[in-house]
């Protein structure tokens, strides 16, 4: 039977949350917490994988007391247990204490239960690194897939996995050797509404919550803040879009004015511009 681990991860709903314009910092409480949207498809993908070959899915998250929330809803997609690590001494943590503390996480849940998969979102909807799911593959020493929107094959045991991974103008087929990850895209499935007897079983669901101490042998040094490296120097809100400009006049003109809007802007545009007379005098249809 496989075991597949989804990691995942509770988010601020970027669709809904503001900015802080005295600050420039995310103002986290103005927008409800979800799960994020990549690892729904990726507890999604473990759950139809459990019902191909059987076994066993479980999630795992690191976060504060509420992202239990985040693995009730893995439980309504279909996830059978859940994991959460929580502790202060995580607050603060960029993709690579991250990936280090949830390493250290996945080497107590395989000790209970060997691990043959791993599965991750792309990335995470407030971060955008996708770091976190290959950090892992290099701390387990184990093969990374990246970007798979499709699997073909697992076979347990001849030890492989046979998927497609997404690239701008097609796939690539690739075949692993198990134990791997995969960080999954969105296409790889839909995600259904969930039915009643899972949601039933979510409302009551008590997942595994571990603290550090838990871990057993750990680098504290290695989380939180002191584990991080990546330093923030500022942040700042996008200026709002204003509103363009109309192009009057027959298709010639509309042209004419689009060029000058364009070699306006010279220091985007240097070598546009010190072709504007003849690009003009083209337009005009001397030289068409």
């Amino acid at each position: 039977m496989l075991h597949i681990v989804a990691c995942i991860k509770q988010v601020p709903d970027t669709k809904i949350i503001k900015m802080n314009p005295k600050t420039n910092t995310m103002d986290r409480s103005s927008a409800p917490a979800i799960l994020n949207p990549y690892d729904s498809h990726a507890v999604e993908e473990a759950v139809r994988l459990r019902a191909r070959y059987g076994g066993v899915v479980s999630v795992l998250t690191m976060g504060p007391p509420p992202a239990v929330k985040a693995i009730r809803k893995c439980i309504e997609i279909g996830a059978d247990e859940g994991y959460m690590i929580t502790d202060r001494a995580f607050a603060g943590a960029d993709t690579l204490a991250t990936s280090y503390a949830l390493t250290k996480a996945l080497e107590k849940i395989a000790n209970i239960r060997p691990i043959d998969l791993i599965i991750c979102g792309k990335m995470t909807i407030d971060g955008d690194t996708g770091q976190v799911g290959p950090g892992i593959a290099r701390r387990l020493d184990m093969p990374p897939l990246t970007s798979v929107n499709k699997v073909v094959e697992i076979d347990r045991e001849k030890g492989y996995a046979i998927v497609h991974r997404k690239l701008e103008d097609g796939y690539e087929v690739i075949r692993s050797s198990l134990p791997c990850l995969f960080s999954v895209e969105k296409d790889i499935n839909e995600v259904p509404y969930s039915t009643l007897p899972n949601m039933l079983r979510a409302a009551r669901y008590q997942p595994n919550i571990w603290s550090v101490a838990d871990l057993g042998e750990i680098d504290k040094t290695q989380l939180g803040l002191k584990g991080s490296p990546t330093i923030v120097s500022s942040v700042w809100a996008p200026q709002k879009p204003q509103g363009g400009q109309r192009l009057e006049g027959d298709a010639e003109e509309q042209i004419r004015q689009l060029l000058d809007i364009v070699l306006a802007r010279k220091e985007l545009f240097d070598p546009i511009a010190e072709g504007r007379t003849q690009a003009r005098a083209k337009v005009g249809g001397a030289d068409a």
